[in-house]
């Protein structure tokens, strides 16, 4: 038997998601008030393909959460110029710039991976921050809800090294594992709130010994390691979602003024352009 309200609320997010597109020269234009000012840098990284998602999810942290510091958005190299003046039309507090250039006495393998893959350059980014004070970094297809006040709070906590998204299952290559154990409270990097710099030597030790190309989930793996190596803990999962249990129903079962925000991963992206027009 067909699952309709699936079925369904993929067409209205892919329905949803063109229309935005074909609107984003407008959307841009529109000023969003943020409701306060931000001790925080923040960063996100995206592409060409994620343009709509990237805005989307800009504007709903500057109207939910604040304006902070400064917003730098890291290319992996195909932004076109035009989707780059849209990006830096959102904000003055937003900036534009390509991707992060590892340290040049990495080992070359690894900075092979950090400088051409796609999610190596993510990694790359994730392990420069904190440049300067509190760093929050996400993913383009993050959405902020009313609640994400909350973040202000959870800067001020500056008593550990790092906060993360607890992950809803372990996604990760366990190529880098030592064994079963270490898959357990499962790190999600789409997003990091650092306070300090994290030291990346037994991720960078594992990645040497791979096996094989590195994959999709190579970096969150690495990240996963340093993360409970320096003791960061994990941020609310009840106001701080990522969940994949209503990929085959309708209706978004999280989405709610009640949160701070949800991760739209690849199964329930279309729940993203859902939840945006409600």
């Amino acid at each position: 038997m067909a699952n309709f309200g699936y079925h369904f609320s993929r067409w209205q997010g892919g329905w949803c998601r063109r229309l935005y597109q074909m609107l984003l020269p407008v959307i841009v234009r529109r000023p969003v008030p943020p409701p306060r000012s931000l001790d925080l840098e923040v960063f996100s990284y995206s592409g060409e393909h994620t343009v709509p998602e990237q805005v989307a999810s800009v504007r709903s942290f500057l109207r939910h959460a604040g304006r902070p510091k400064s917003f730098t958005i890291v290319s992996d190299g195909t932004h076109t110029r035009r989707s780059i003046r849209l990006l830096e039309r959102i904000d003055s507090s937003i900036r534009v710039r390509p991707s992060t250039t590892p340290a040049a006495d990495l080992p070359e393998k690894l900075r092979e991976y950090l400088l051409n893959h796609p999610t190596g350059k993510q990694l790359a980014l994730l392990m420069s921050l904190p440049e300067s004070g509190p760093a929050l970094y996400f993913d383009s297809d993050v959405l902020f809800f009313d609640h994400a006040g909350d973040l202000e709070g959870a800067a001020a906590k500056n008593n550990l090294p790092a906060w993360y998204l607890a992950d809803c299952q372990f996604s990760g290559d366990r190529r880098i594992l030592n064994d079963r154990l270490e898959e357990r409270q499962p790190v999600n990097t789409g997003v990091l709130l650092l306070f300090r710099k994290l030291d990346w030597s037994l991720a960078i030790d594992r990645f040497l010994k791979l096996d094989g190309a590195p994959d999709f989930f190579t970096n969150q793996t690495m990240a996963h390691l340093v993360m409970h190596a320096a003791g960061a803990r994990p941020l609310d999962p009840r106001k701080y979602v990522l969940q994949l249990d209503d990929q085959f129903v309708y209706a978004d079962r999280y989405a709610s003024p009640n949160l701070v925000l949800r991760h739209y991963v690849n199964p329930v992206r279309h729940k993203f352009w859902t939840a945006l027009i409600h």
